[in-house]
């Protein structure tokens, strides 16, 4: 399929992203070789901002999927990266640098009757001193990743635990 530069740019970031993303789920490298012939779109990006004790994560009430990571739709011409953080800003008023490496790619449907699509999960450390600037509708809150929590996306609780096993085994979190 031949795409503009403008629909290609965010494609190849969010292909380079998803093969350097510390953790897969969905066989979402083998869905997004043959998702490639066709659209794309539209792309998902998130942000799990940790605390840097690795114990708490930020998460907002959506008003049908429950509490999820802050996150949304990569615009046209957006990078996920990019619509990660912008998404993050806007759900809950955070700016915190995201960490080089994405921490996870996956396969997903954002609603009953859409198609799946690939969506990219990005970690940050933020401050949970720091005040959360929810949108209206979406309250955001600090919970603690030993309780679960009611989300469309049941998994994610044991996937993001998974990813901060591994951030605890490894260099401390934003270590170059």
């Amino acid at each position: 399929m031949i795409r503009s530069v403008f629909e290609q740019r965010p494609l190849d970031a969010a292909v380079a992203d998803a093969g350097s993303a510390t953790l897969e789920f969905d066989r979402a490298g083998a869905w997004l070789r043959s998702a490639l012939v066709g659209a794309v779109e539209p792309l998902g990006a998130e942000v799990w901002v940790l605390d840097a004790a690795l114990e708490q994560i930020v998460l907002v009430r959506h008003p049908w999927r429950g509490l999820v990571p802050p996150g949304g739709k990569v615009e046209p011409g957006e990078c996920p990266r990019a619509g990660a953080a912008r998404e993050l800003a806007e759900e809950t008023g955070l700016r915190p640098r995201l960490l080089e490496r994405p921490a996870a790619v996956a396969v997903r449907s954002f609603g009953p009757g859409w198609s799946e699509t690939l969506s990219l999960s990005y970690a940050a450390i933020g401050d949970p001193e720091e005040p959360l600037i929810a949108e209206d509708g979406q309250p955001a809150a600090w919970m603690r990743l030993d309780q679960g929590w009611d989300s469309c996306f049941p998994e994610d609780v044991l996937r993001i635990r998974q990813y901060v096993k591994l951030l605890r085994s490894g260099p401390p979190p934003g270590a170059p």
